[in-house]
């Protein structure tokens, strides 16, 4: 056992790493040097000086001896400390259901450093597994997806740092006794989670496991522990850390995954918030791992001890008694063992006689009950310690020796070896079994004797004074009785009627002095009148101001809608036809066209673009008639009409001739631009613009001269022998065929055309036209065929043809038919939704982007703007680009005329931004915050809320976000109406419309659920790989025509979507596409592979499968044939799926890079060509790979990156080098010189000319006739024409950007630089734009974000970096979408969102999706990822509580506010993804009011009280309001604030401190503190100081309070609700304790728990709980209970151990972002949002105090108009815009200004107590009245004590009268300050 204390102490030798560890990395990245090649490094913001840093550290480490172990620890410490890390939810933010590794011996040591599990001097081996099962089974229930992966090597990693080194064997017998107990009794329940156990981590066979399962992280333990609470406050000393061998074993391995390319999250400070699993990952990157074998090099303890083999001696044992469990055979053979081998350390005497006891606690363990086995702390008697160790020392190596313990049955009961209190006590007061217990006892000393051992005997024992009876009798003590205060709301009541509770007043009165003081000051605001301002009658002057503000928020708002009207008009419909508004009419049917018109409509997109008025076909007329008069004029009346439509024909001839003519001038105009594409380009613009009567007549030979232009590009190809290089045009031109057959105006001229090119070409058959009958024309142009060359025609089969090149342009329809409803044919699913908006219902539709869901929000518009005037369509956008583009959408589709002044058609409503009147509109656009607020406004509940007839949730996913997906799941269950959610990438839509089902159907609303699985258009992948040298001589030419994909592009490697699957663990993805050819290969390559085994059924044959021609329709059959085969041999291990993988996915592998790229090689030579050292590198990379795009026409592009600081770094690293080099390369030298002397000289000829004409027209004023005119023209005309017109030396010269400057005139390019230059964004940006290249996130100037979707709508732009801000349902059709460098945010839904923004329906066929600088293995992973679910939160939080009582009491208990309440509260299932606990619900909802009325801010018919309004403003920040309110009540801030005039500076630092405790909180890891020493050069103070001690103080009060009111809460609801016994462990279902009632409790055993596990109350636990944390993470099952959810903030440093971040103080005392970068470790990217989120917090405060104080006239939708500064800063800077600089601003009042007036306030007295008027119910029993006298004496003294108390207070203090007042002072000193700062930075 010495060895064993020897290892925990120190630990051992090294054993070096195999060979493959560095050679064969699981995710295709390549280790050198210790250093991953290819892990991206997008994020961090420090490279340069990590690179430095590292190679000081390379050179240090070069020189380290082979001995000198300690200083390679110190460098892997000091490594640790650098890596990047960033705290996420692993679910919803990062891994959704992702495979992941859980390292066992980091969960071991995260369940042992429990500080309630006892280990010394027991051994609660039971706790120990309730721990680590606790633990998995809140990772299974948010559905998390893991391995457990345990390393001999590692075994002494899970010793915590405070254990004794004689104590190691301990936990070394729970490690080896939980991993067998995991690895028998896990797969009983889920056979999905393996537990595996590997030699090491560097371990071949470790390799491999990797190799196969490819997870996606590890996680981890980084060795630093919690620091040592002593008393109230927690120090850190050099003690408490793990010493410097354990921490470097645990983060070395840590480096070395990092280095293989897995980001870690740790497991130590991961937290659980609702759904949530928060911790810190750490991010793989380049920079990020040590260098030098020697360093990675892991260290391993040596193994000194032998395992033990009992094998034998357990078969033995078998065959005495095979009866007994593993955990008593076990026993058994260790006491044997002992007996026979006595240990020195345990004296013989007693050596024998605690082998009995041992063996009678495995006794009474098999039959006490759990709640039985909760006894005192004990020593034990002599040498029972000793024993103890010894027996865990001998045991752990029999488990670990013998494979077969533990492992004959179906479970094991072996987690549950050793109770040591319980044995420890038995010891020193050995209990006489009876009954089952003395039989069971018997046989195990059988057993023991049986093995050569003598007979055991226990000996006489004492009866203990202590009997059972009086253990009973404790457990009777522990009953929990806690009364709640009296509440009784009509709304409420029914819902809490199942909820029975015992109440009693007189707790509403145990308040302090403090609070009582502040709540007398509080009655005299609130029972103010009026506001304290004083108002006097409007001035000349005040009028003059009150119009002139008037004015300019007239000239706002123009401005306003003036950039919507430019924004509306940038966006197009399905062909690329500009949006054209139309009138709605209340009550009018829809004026579209007749169904028969649709019929003769060829495609959506024809459909949409022919909006002529009428029908072509008349009704015919009645057959029959009568006769006489009546016949008479029938005839007459026919002759008529008759002559009516031949002198239509006539003009219809002759209209027809005109159209013709004018299409030959077009045809002549055409052809003197011998260029096909361009030709090709302008016709179809032309085309897409005829009206509809001109379509009639061309579109079918406008089509064929499209047709034309690119069979000339093909037949010149032949020419050129590049028939194999450009046959991809061949399915162009059969599509347009196919295009032209199906057109109007169709000839026989035409039809011959395209028949004679099928012949020539032999394309597979077109659409056949009878020509009879057809009218015929010449052709205004010549048609290319019959041609004089060779070789035209395709050479392969008809079928692989289309299925190889033809793919994107096969029909594509659903089931689709004209529908009246909508001016395009739907398929069937779109009808459905049709259907279910017209019966009112609510509809759930999932459809991937591009099926086609946009026209469903605009249609359920229309139908709300056609019913009336007054009914509301709100839609909620995620992001605010998203409220931009639906409103303009809506301002181009959509005009109404209003009887009434003050409305509108639609509205913005952000918190920064609005245009029009929110509750004037029809249809308001908006984000789900601001609808909250809106929804809940007492002021809006009997008219706004009412009058909403619909809510559309957009991109409803959302609702699983970790930051506002609450808000979300709230505005779902409150809905007063019907509701439409759209989404595409719901990964449980089954459940999540069930959910929602239930949700509606508690309103009485029916769901209509549609489901659409297919795009529109297919998208195709690349991996994309950057030469090894690049030469930049400008932009090369686009090359391309008639290409969808990149084929052929190099550099551009093809992943196939079945070659990235290669971990079969993973399946095949039910949302995988597989485009014709991705089918085509599969076949192909599978019939090669297929055996006898694993035969390909005939039927897939192409030839079999599919028709002569193929549609999309016909693709997915034979699609979903292909998969069945897939999924057959990803199953069985024995087909040749390797194989397929490898030959699928060999262009995806290709590492080769091209030698050199020149973007001009008739310009350049190698010579020119820069090294690309690392194709990693995004800033180098990113031009080469654009340059490759633009060649192949398939730009525009947007490259995602998900760090905002790196977007806009790449964006100007673009902008730079092509400035640079167009600086080096075309402005500069003799030659640039010569060019701008010939511009000087052109502009001083024009100088000249232009006052020549002056003087001539000074000197013959009267010559103003033809001659002077036809002067004019040729004088403007050489003007025009001159190249020196548009000549500016500024300006970017072609070749030299991206920008196209055909899309866009150069005046309206001006408009938009003057704009952006007015907000002063930075000059960088707008060179930028000029060059085509924009950046779009979050964090930009909203106009610039605005300009910049408008020029890329309009194609001017061709280059956006982005973040997701561009992902979420945004119009930003692009050819190619590019994932720009790796991320943590780069998940399996991120993906698939951005991914979608490539070939939107109607603009592309084809999307490209390009993966740069992301590692293979993370490609694999994104391609077979499936959609993570959506996880619920649980909604019914208390600030939400508050509110719903705010819109119930001042609104008077209207209609809506009471169906609001009542839709949430009567939900089935309020959590989604979880059971119906309606019972639970209903009780948490109860203990929250009650909450609410202890902390004063309810009363008790539910009125909001005191601050309650407060508190609501901040439901952003939820529980952090409730600790604000806390410190308010309790006169903190009065008494902090006081002093604010005579030391402001002191003051707002204080203050300054309490605030950053309490909101915007950032986490350190864990580690940091053992750093500290480190930050103390930096400026910043990095660790947040504690708070002041007072404020400290009123908040361990009221989380004790807190603590108090939810432990009352479990207590009655177990009591009520809960009848049956806890014991079975929570992951694996184990049963554990007895069932007899005879040995209910051992001997002196202590009262058993109520709310508290008996697990965990095996360690001696009861039901006296430390902090709400302990309750909630050790309450017993049965019950729900959040943290999360329970309104409380922990104190730092008692209550939390993780180390909170000082930035938020930091900033405020020297306001350097650079610092708060570097020293805080925050992201320059994070920190403005950050701030504004603070500000936000300050300008919440200051509104609801003036609000509160009635210093200003104010409503509850005040809080919409309250910002951030950054928001804030936005909108002055749009009114600077609109508003001449001679405005004056105008500010709110403030308590500062002398203009209020605030009255001195008198004392307030104290009422005195009326009885009440019921008393006849009081007076039924003596007792009752006696009762009520009690609580009457309780109320008198308590409120004469409080006066006291604050008379003294008052006296000694000056006077409370300025009290509220200065605490708003200082904060609007705070507030003024800290923006001060927060502007700084963008000044």
């Amino acid at each position: 056992m010495s060895a064993i204390i020897n290892a925990a102490e120190h630990g051992g030798n090294t054993e070096a790493p195999p060979d493959d560890w560095d050679a064969d990395s699981s995710d295709g990245s390549e280790v050198v040097n210790g250093k991953a090649a290819n892990v991206d490094d997008d994020d961090n913001d420090n490279d340069d000086d990590d690179d430095a840093d590292e190679t000081n550290e390379e050179s240090d480490s070069a020189d380290t001896s082979d001995d000198d172990d300690d200083n390679i620890d110190d460098h892997i410490l000091q490594r640790y400390q650098r890596l990047s890390s960033r705290r996420v939810d692993l679910v919803g933010d990062y891994a959704g259901d992702e495979l992941f590794i859980i390292e066992g011996d980091s969960m071991l040591l995260r369940a042992f450093s429990d500080s309630k599990l006892d280990f010394n001097p027991g051994l609660q081996m039971l706790h120990a597994a309730y721990n680590v099962e606790h633990f998995l089974h809140n990772l299974v229930k948010r559905k998390c997806n893991f391995d457990i992966v345990f390393f001999d090597t590692n075994k002494d990693l899970c010793i915590p740092t405070k254990a004794k080194p004689e104590d190691a064997v301990k936990y070394l017998l729970a490690r080896a006794a939980i991993i067998r107990h995991l690895e028998i009794n896990l797969p009983r329940v889920r056979q999905d989670i393996a537990v595996k156990t590997f030699p090491s981590y560097v371990s071949n066979q470790f390799a491999q496991y990797l190799k196969i399962t490819a997870p996606y992280f590890v996680m981890m333990h980084d060795g630093a522990q919690t620091a040592a609470r002593r008393g109230k406050h927690m120090k850190l000393t050099p003690a408490d850390a793990l010493p410097v061998k354990g921490r470097a074993g645990l983060r070395r391995m840590i480096l070395q995954f990092i280095a293989r390319g897995y980001n870690v999250a740790l497991v130590n400070g991961l937290e659980w918030r609702d759904t949530k699993v928060m911790t810190m990952v750490l991010e793989a990157r380049r920079t990020a791992v040590l260098s030098g074998k020697r360093i990675m090099e892991p260290k391993f303890p040596q193994e000194e001890r032998e395992a033990l083999d009992v094998t034998a001696e357990l078969s033995k044992l078998c065959t005495l008694n095979s009866t007994l469990s593993d955990r008593q055979q076990l026993a058994v053979l260790a006491v044997s063992r002992l007996l026979k081998n006595p240990p020195g350390s345990v004296s013989s005497n007693v050596l024998a006689k605690l082998c009995c006891t041992f063996l009678l606690h495995q006794a009474m363990i098999a039959h006490l009950p759990l709640s039985g086995r909760r006894v005192k702390s004990s020593t034990g008697a002599a040498g029972a310690q000793e024993l103890l160790r010894e027996l865990a020392d001998v045991s752990e190596a029999m488990i670990r020796g013998t494979a077969k313990l533990g492992s004959v049955g179906t479970t094991t009961d072996i987690a549950d070896y050793i109770d040591g209190r319980l044995f420890l006590q038995l010891t020193k007061t050995p209990e006489s079994p009876v009954g089952a217990t003395q039989t069971l006892l018997g046989r195990l000393m059988d057993a023991v004797e049986h093995l050569g051992n003598e007979k055991l005997s226990l000996g006489k024992i004492t009866p203990s004074s202590t009997s059972h009876q009086s253990a009973a009798d404790q457990n009777g003590q522990s009953h929990i009785e806690l009364a709640v205060l009296p509440f009784s709301n009509p709304v409420f009541d029914k819902h809490l009627e199942p909820v029975r509770l015992k109440t009693d007043e007189a707790v509403a009165y145990d308040q302090s002095s403090q609070s009582h003081r502040i709540f007398q000051e509080l009655t005299h605001w609130h029972n103010a009148k009026k506001p304290i301002i004083a108002k006097v009658a409007p001035t000349f002057a005040s009028e003059k101001a009150a119009s002139k503000a008037a004015f300019w928020a007239a000239k706002r708002e123009q401005l306003f809608m003036a950039e919507m009207r430019t924004y509306a008009a940038s966006l197009t419909n399905a062909v690329g036809k500009s949006l054209e508004p139309e009138t709605i009419i209340v009550g009018a049917p829809r004026s579209s066209r007749s169904v028969s018109e649709k019929v003769d409509a060829p495609s959506p997109a024809d459909s949409e673009a022919s909006d002529g008025p009428g029908s072509k076909s008349k009704p015919a007329p009645k057959k029959g008639g009568g006769g006489g008069k009546t016949a008479q004029k029938n005839a007459g009346k026919q002759a008529m009409l008759a002559k009516i439509a031949v002198d239509k024909a006539k003009r219809e001839d002759s209209a027809s001739d005109k159209i013709v003519s004018a299409w030959h001038l077009v045809c002549k105009n055409l052809d003197a631009d011998l260029e096909h594409r361009s030709n090709f380009r302008k016709a179809k613009e032309y085309l897409t613009g005829l009206q509809a009567s001109w379509r009639d007549v061309l579109e079918a030979e406008c089509q064929l001269y499209m047709l034309n232009c690119v069979l000339r590009y093909w037949i010149d190809a032949c020419r050129r022998n590049e028939q194999q290089r450009r046959v991809e045009v061949t399915a162009l031109i059969w599509n347009l065929a196919s295009q032209v057959m199906q057109s109007r105006g169709l000839t026989k001229t035409v039809v011959a055309s395209v028949n004679l090119t099928v012949e020539t070409l032999q394309l597979p058959p077109v659409p056949s036209v009878t020509a009879e009958g057809l009218p015929d024309r010449k052709l205004g142009f010549t048609f290319a065929l019959p041609a004089k060359v060779e070789s035209v025609a395709v050479k392969l089969p008809s079928k692989e043809f289309q299925l190889t090149y033809c793919g994107p342009y096969l029909e594509r329809s659903f089931d689709s038919r004209p529908d009246s409803r909508v001016e395009f044919s739907p398929d069937g699913w779109q009808r459905k939704v049709l259907d279910g908006i017209d019966a009112e219902k609510s509809v759930f539709v999932v459809a991937p982007t591009s099926a086609g869901k946009t026209f469903i929000s605009f249609y359920a518009m229309r139908k709300v703007l056609e019913a009336d005037d007054e009914g509301i369509l709100v839609y909620v956008a995620p992001t605010k680009a998203l409220v931009n583009q639906i409103a303009a959408e809506i301002q181009a589709r959509y005009s109404k005329k209003f009887k009434y002044g003050g409305k509108s058609v639609w509205a913005i409503h952000t918190r920064d931004y609005r245009i029009n009147n929110p509750t004037g509109c029809q249809v308001l656009v908006t984000v789900p915050h601001v609808l909250q607020i809106m929804l809940l406004a007492p002021s809006n509940a009997n008219s706004w809320s009412s009058r909403v007839r619909r809510i559309i949730f957009d991109e409803v996913h959302s609702v699983g976000n970790t930051e506002d997906g609450l808000v979300w799941e709230q505005l779902l269950l409150m809905s007063p109406c019907p509701i439409v959610a759209l989404s595409a990438t719901v990964g449980n839509p089954q459940e999540f419309s069930s959910w929602l089902t239930d949700t509606q159907k508690a309103i009485g609303i029916d769901l209509v659920t549609v489901q659409h699985p297919h795009r529109y258009s297919d998208l195709r992948k690349y991996y994309y790989v950057a030469p090894e040298k690049f030469a930049f001589h400008g932009i090369p030419d686009r090359t391309a025509f008639g290409t969808l994909g990149l084929e052929g592009l190099v550099g551009f490697n093809h992943v196939h979507p079945v070659g990235a699957l290669v971990d079969r663990s993973r399946g095949v993805p039910e949302d995988l596409s597989l485009e014709p050819r991705d089918c085509l290969e599969i076949w192909s390559v599978i019939s090669k592979l297929q055996t006898k085994a694993h035969p390909v059924p005939a039927k897939l044959d192409p030839a079999n499968a599919l028709p002569v021609v193929c549609r999309k329709v016909d693709i997915l059959n034979w699609e979903k044939g292909i998969k069945d085969v897939l999924r057959e041999w990803i199953a069985d291990t024995s087909s040749p799926y390797e194989q397929l993988v490898e030959d699928l996915g060999r262009s995806f592998r290709k590492e080769d890079r091209e030698e050199v790229q020149l973007t001009r090689p008739s310009e350049q030579n190698a010579s020119d060509a820069k090294p690309i050292v690392d194709g990693f590198d995004l800033i180098e990379t990113t031009l080469p790979m654009l340059c490759r795009l633009h060649a192949q026409d398939a730009l525009p592009a947007i490259l995602f990156n998900y760090d905002r600081h790196r977007c806009e770094e790449i964006c100007q690293a673009l902008s730079d080098q092509l400035q640079q080099s167009e600086l080096s390369q075309v402005k500069s030298g003799p030659r640039w010189q010569k060019t701008l002397e010939k511009w000087e000289d052109w502009k001083k000829l024009q100088e000249k000319n232009a006052k020549n004409k002056a003087s001539m027209k000074k000197s013959k004023p009267q010559e103003d006739g033809l001659g002077s005119k036809l002067d004019q023209q040729r004088d403007a005309a050489d003007a025009t024409n001159s190249p020196w017109e548009s000549f500016d030396p500024e300006a970017p010269v072609d070749g030299y950007h991206f920008a196209d400057h055909t899309r866009l005139q150069l005046s309206e390019l001006e408009i938009y630089v003057r704009q952006l230059g007015k907000r002063n964004i930075q000059q960088w940006l707008i060179d930028a734009l000029q060059r085509g290249i924009g950046v779009h996130h979050a964090g930009m100037n909203r106009k610039y974000r605005q300009v910049v979707e408008i020029l890329f709508r309009k194609r001017f732009l061709s280059v956006i970096v982005a973040t997701g801000t561009l992902a979420l349902g945004i119009n930003m059709p692009c050819k190619t979408v590019v994932f720009s460098g790796d991320s943590v945010f780069l998940t399996a839904l991120n993906y698939r969102q951005c991914a979608g923004r490539a070939g939107r329906r109607g603009f592309d066929l084809l999307g490209n999706v390009v993966f740069q600088g992301v590692s293979r293995a993370k490609v694999s992973r994104l391609i077979s990822s499936r959609l993570p679910d959506l996880n619920g939160h649980f909604p019914i939080t208390t600030t939400l509580v508050l509110r719903l009582f705010t819109l119930l009491h001042e609104s008077k208990n209207a209609k809506y506010a009471v169906g609001a309440v009542n839709a949430l509260l009567s939900q089935p299932r309020l959590y989604m993804g979880g059971a119906s606990f309606k019972e639970q619900t209903m009780h948490h909802l109860r203990f929250s009011i009650e909450y609410l009325r202890r902390q004063h801010l309810l009363g008790a018919n539910g009125a909001p009280l005191n601050f309650a309004g407060l508190v609501s403003h901040l439901y952003f920040t939820e529980n952090s309001a409730f600790a604000f309110q806390a410190l308010l009540k309790e006169g903190y801030f009065h008494e902090l604030c006081g002093r604010v005039n005579r030391n402001e500076k002191g003051t707002l630092e204080g203050l300054m401190l309490v605030m950053a405790h309490l909101f915007n909180r950032i986490y350190c890891k864990q580690s940091d503190a053992e750093y500290r020493e480190k930050v103390k050069r930096s400026t910043s103070v990095v660790f947040l100081p504690p708070l002041p001690k007072k404020a400290a103080d009123i908040l361990r009060q009221h989380n004790r309070q807190t603590l108090d009111v939810y432990r009352t809460y479990v207590a009655t609801f177990v009591d009520q609700h809960v009848h049956t016994d806890d014991r079975t462990l929570p992951f694996t279902g184990v049963a554990a304790g007895g069932k007899d009632d005879r040995d209910a409790t051992a001997m002196n055993s202590l009262p058993a728990t109520k709310i508290r596990s008996p697990f965990v109350a095996l360690s001696g636990s009861g039901d006296d709980f430390d902090s709400i944390h302990d309750l909630c993470s050790t309450t017993r099952d049965g019950v729900f209970l959040e943290e999360a959810v329970i309104p409380h903030v922990d104190v730092f440093p008692d209550e939390t151990d993780i180390p909170l971040n000082a930035w938020l103080l930091d900033f405020f005392k020297h306001g350097d972002v650079m610092t708060i970068e570097r020293a805080n470790g925050i992201r320059r990217s994070d920190i403005w949002f950050l701030l504004n989120d603070f500000s936000l917090v300050l300008a919440t405060i200051v509104t609801s105090l003036l609000n509160f104080m009635k210093l200003r006239e104010g409503t509850d939708m005040d809080m919409l108009d309250v910002m951030g500064d950054l928001d804030a800063h936005d909108e002055a800077e749009d009114n600077e815009i609109a508003a001449s600089e001679e405005q004056s601003d105008v500010s709110g009042p403030s308590a500062a200004d002398s203009a209020i007036a605030l009255p001195d306030r008198q004392r307030a007295q104290v009422a005195p107590k009326k009885k009440a008027k019921n008393t006849e119910s009081w007076e039924e029993t003596a007792d009752q009245e006696e009762d009520l006298q009690e609580r009457e004496i309780k109320r008198a003294a308590n409120a004469a004590r409080l006066e006291a108390e604050v008379g003294e207070g008052t006296e000694a203090g000056g006077g409370s009268a300025e009290g509220l007042k200065d605490v708003l002072k200082a904060f609007q000193k705070l507030r003024e300050e800290f923006n001060v700062k927060f502007k700084a930075m963008w000044a």
